[in-house]
């Protein structure tokens, strides 16, 4: 049991005083509980461990330490450094046991949960030693033994008193009253000292040791039940000096001397019996040797013929000439040694002469300075013999100084010790508890995820019903909006309530309206059908995301953070395919854009002056184009966001660097989308000169979008290799997919997909061209091929394919249906589909022209 007496400082307004106080550590709570004295029932109070720090200060005085908990901070004393550096070697390793002990969630990498007490305990002893080393017992002033002893005592009575717990010291002091007055009943009470007291005559040797065996079980006892059982009252009471008790009471610690012999002697006996342990091996040694002498020679003598017997005589020999060889070996050996040893000897023996040379030169040194100042003493008069002695006590001042010093440095070197063993600990004590804590946030995603997954099938069972709604009686229909309307109001009751009970999980997921970029999760349709859907779409990709982030998204973080200085590479291509973690995003963006795009100094900046000075054809154009840009995003859904002016220099910027195109419907989408990454609008102004000048091919934003109308017929060329079952439906029902994929293509995506793909499908897009956004047009009718196959009806089919795209709830899976299932998927079929589709399409082109100049020729002559 760790208990014992501490000085506690009691702060009453400007007044503080120490006042003693028995301290008893409580193994269940892991607090520290101090009472006024050893004999009280009720403590006054208790200091929680589990969530303490402890501290020593050198300049707070000797035996001073602090305990800090959250709210309060308890400054004790010991007797002594020692008691002191002991009290915190225990604290420390009581608050250890604690807080491993009550590790309920282990994790896989952590062995500390599952690892037994003892273990942990002993570990923890081996760690602490290579800070601070183990401190002995104080048995005088820490143990239960201390309880026996005397309270310290105060200046005065009143000062001990705990005026801030009057109730519990009044039960402390009744309790006390009443154990004195069963102190001197019978021997039938549990305060008898009948069992600790020796007869007054003639004791019995027999009874004696009784006594001492009652002692040392009792003693036994009391360390592993309670530090205050009867027997320790009992001993309190007989050291107590309570007036009235009879003298035998004063005389009773006789048995626990005895009892300490007992041990020494137990010890002693020990020993004894290892010595004897020892003897018997060597003498089991001997008796085997023996035996085995006499087996070779009973052999011998049983030998039939005097040929096994002379075989045994050679074996015998063998043996000798092999022990006489190694006799040899090990003469030769100590010779050696011995030679070894002979030189040394003669070595020591002349830095001993060396030494009695230094010493001899010393003396004479010494005797010399010695003459030299009894002379120039002669020589100084009275005034210099004043300012020797001065000196002389300056000189004792000084070393006193510096005793103090050593003695201030001994001080700050434990508590430096100390406070690495108490660092190291905590350190310890926090990886234990983040493990945990992670183990709490993957639980909770997990918890989440699943919420979410029943959301979403609610929301669908009631999409069902309202499709069916035509058919439904009044009562239930009515009952189905109702549901409904409740259903899409979700978001604004889970708001408040996230903001109190989900903090935990704001590590790995945000639940908020808007997403980093400034998206809405849920876009806002007008129609109650879609709004279903988007809810529906949400809560599904947000599902997704919960369950990936430790099993994906963790690893793909880890693996981005771990890459320093980007280069072209493989590794790299294959990283932002996966997708770039949104820390990282705006660096490789930069990067990529830097890679193709040569940034001319003042650039910018010359042509918006230049869009200043002189208006550009199509400012007007730009201007209606504003305010229908990313209609879902914060930062532009209204015409005083902050993001539209600056969307509208880059737009007239480019304008007047690329006057062949100027500007065309899309491209205040792709600007919008890198001003949302990249921040600075120069930095986005580039970025649509990459996308325009090297990524797209020529004229593709050209007033005849000749090239983006070659495109789809590419794009149809491919759907129909790679997916002929869901090409041949369309054409059953003469569906004309570019239709729906002509702006998909213009725009790479923007308001087609949501935005942690769209994300996605730019970073792969930036880095390797519009070969992507083939890929993932394909990848999305895949991703929703078993869908559209199911419709009969072109109506319905147009229905689906203006929302398709939006139902798109996996990622991980649309990107792995691009790169991997469509391949393989060669840029040079890419670039010889184009050239030849381009070829048919001027020639379509060119023959249009001659039938329109020949119907305008003949309307020429026919006249008015």
């Amino acid at each position: 049991k760790l208990c014992g007496y501490l000085n506690k400082l009691g702060i009453k307004g400007p007044i503080k005083t120490w006042k003693s106080r028995w301290f008893f550590y409580d193994e269940n709570k892991c607090n520290l509980l101090y009472y006024r004295t050893a004999q009280d029932i009720n403590p006054l109070g208790s200091v929680d461990l589990s969530s303490a720090s402890f501290d020593c200060k050198a300049e707070n005085g000797e035996g001073v330490f602090e305990i800090r908990t959250p709210s309060r901070v308890f400054t004790l004393k010991a007797i002594s450094k020692q008691a002191m550096m002991y009290w915190l070697q225990q604290l420390q390793m009581r608050r250890w046991e604690f807080c491993n002990a009550q590790s309920r969630f282990p994790v896989g990498s952590s062995q500390l949960v599952n690892e037994p007490l003892t273990g942990r305990t002993s570990r923890y002893v081996v760690d602490n030693e290579d800070f601070l080393p183990p401190v002995k017992t104080p048995t005088e002033a820490v143990g239960l033994k201390a309880a026996s002893l005397p309270a310290p005592q105060t200046s005065t009575a009143l000062q001990n008193i705990s005026l801030k717990h009057p109730w519990t010291e009044i039960q402390n002091t009744v309790y006390n009253i009443c154990g004195s007055k069963q102190l001197w009943g019978n021997n039938g009470n549990i305060f008898s000292f009948s069992e600790f007291q020796e007869h007054p005559e003639n004791p019995d040797e027999e009874q004696e040791a009784e006594v001492e065996a009652g002692c040392a079980g009792a003693f036994k006892e009391g360390i592993l039940e309670d530090g205050r059982m009867n027997w320790v009252r009992k001993a309190r009471w007989m050291n107590s000096g309570l007036p009235g008790l009879p003298e035998e009471v004063s005389r009773e610690r006789n048995p626990m001397d005895k009892v300490s012999v007992l041990q020494q002697q137990i010890l002693t006996l020990t020993e004894e019996v290892k010595s004897q342990k020892e003897l018997v091996k060597l003498l089991h040694k001997a008796l085997e040797a023996a035996q085995q002498e006499k087996r070779v020679s009973s052999m011998y003598l049983t030998a039939a013929e005097d040929k096994d017997r002379l075989e045994l005589v050679r074996h015998k020999v063998r043996q000798i000439a092999d022990l006489t060889s190694r006799l040899e070996a090990l003469e030769q050996e100590k010779k050696e040694l011995e030679q070894i040893l002979t030189l040394r000897d003669s070595h020591i023996q002349e830095l001993k002469e060396h030494v009695q040379l230094l010493m001899e030169k010393n003396h004479a040194k010494q005797e010399v300075i010695m003459a030299l100042t009894e002379q120039m003493a002669r020589e100084l008069s009275d005034p210099l013999q004043e300012a020797n002695t001065i000196t002389a006590e300056t000189l004792y001042k000084q070393q006193e100084e510096i005793e103090h010093l050593k003695d201030d440095i001994d001080a700050y070197k434990t508590q430096n010790q100390f406070l690495n063993s108490e660092i190291h600990q905590v350190t310890r004590l926090w990886t234990s508890v983040a493990e945990n804590e992670k183990a709490l946030l993957m639980k909770c995603a997990c918890l989440q995820a699943r919420n979410c997954q029943m959301e979403s099938k609610y929301l669908t069972v009631l999409r069902k019903l309202q499709e069916a709604m035509p058919g439904l009686p009044s009562s239930h229909a009515e009952l189905v909006r109702n549901l409904i309307q409740e259903a899409l109001q979700w978001d604004v009751k889970e708001e408040a309530e996230e903001a109190l009970s989900f903090e935990l999980t704001s590590a790995l997921c945000s639940s908020s309206e808007y997403d980093e970029y400034g998206f809405m999760t849920v876009p806002d349709y007008e129609v109650e059908d879609w709004k279903l859907l988007a809810k529906i779409q949400a809560l599904e990709i947000k599902s997704n995301n919960l369950r990936s982030q430790e099993v994906v998204e963790k690893p793909l973080r880890d693996r981005w953070n771990s890459v320093g200085e980007l280069s072209p590479s493989a590794e790299l291509k294959s990283l932002i395919r996966s997708g770039i973690p949104v820390e990282h995003r705006q660096r490789v963006w930069r990067w990529i854009v830097s890679r193709h795009c040569s940034r001319l100094p003042d650039h910018y900046q010359r042509l918006l002056r230049q869009s200043e000075s002189t208006e550009h054809p199509a400012c007007r154009q730009i201007e209606l184009d504003l305010p229908r840009t990313l209609t879902n995003n914060k930062h532009f859904s209204s015409p005083t966001s902050q993001l539209i002016p600056k969307l509208r220099r880059v737009l007239l910027a480019f304008s007047w660097h690329n006057p062949a195109i100027g500007y065309c419907q899309g491209l205040n989408r792709l600007a919008a989308v890198a001003l949302l990454v990249l921040e600075d609008e120069e930095s986005a102004f580039w970025c649509l000169v990459h996308i325009v000048e090297n990524l797209m091919p020529a004229d593709y934003y050209s007033d005849t979008l000749i090239t983006s109308q070659v495109d789809q017929r590419v794009f149809k060329d491919f759907l129909s290799e790679k997916l002929p079952h869901l090409m041949a439906h369309f054409e059953q029902y003469r569906i004309d997919v570019s239709l729906i994929t002509f702006n998909w293509f213009l725009v790479a995506f923007v308001d087609s997909l949501v935005s942690d793909i769209l994300l996605r499908v730019w970073d792969a897009f930036l880095y390797e061209g519009t070969k992507v956004i083939f890929r993932y047009a394909l990848a999305i009718f895949k991703y929703n091929e078993e869908e559209i196959l199911r419709i009969h009806d072109s109506v319905e089919i147009y229905q689906y394919l203006r929302f398709f795209t939006r139902m798109i709830m996996d990622g991980r899976k649309l990107m792995n249906i691009a790169f991997n299932d469509l391949n393989p998927f060669p840029m040079k079929v890419l670039r010889n589909r184009r050239s030849m589709h381009r070829e048919e399409l001027e020639a379509e082109l060119c023959e249009l022209e001659q039938i329109k100049a020949a119907y305008l020729k003949e309307r020429a002559e026919q006249g008015p």
